[in-house]
């Protein structure tokens, strides 16, 4: 039994996804939360690619797949710099005890 690139693609595709939706139901910590969204946008990265391939504009999933890894760098890089501020500043990363502070 042999499996076709474009399936192995899918395969991936449906792992990572459900990697990062399990962690973002079971992790607290905020550094352990953006590195979960930063596997989330790996799976869309895959998958713009693979649909890419798929419709035969390879060119246009390269270019999308460009435009999420951009975004997806923005987002960890702000995210961590929010987590640090937390840190600093309430001496916690726990999503739960931020939780607690609303009132």
């Amino acid at each position: 039994m042999t499996f076709s690139p474009l399936t192995i693609a899918l395969l991936a595709i449906l792992v990572l996804l459900g990697i990062g939706l399990y962690g973002l139901l079971a992790v607290r910590n905020l550094i352990k939360i953006v590195i979960v969204l930063q596997i989330l946008g790996k799976s869309a990265l895959l998958a713009l690619i693979a649909a890419g391939n798929a419709s035969g504009q390879i060119n246009l999933g390269q270019s999308l797949a460009l435009t999420v890894i951009v975004a997806d760098t923005v987002v960890a890089a702000i995210g961590l710099a929010l987590a640090v501020q937390v840190r600093r500043q309430l001496g916690t990363l726990d999503a739960r005890e931020l939780g607690k502070l609303r009132g």
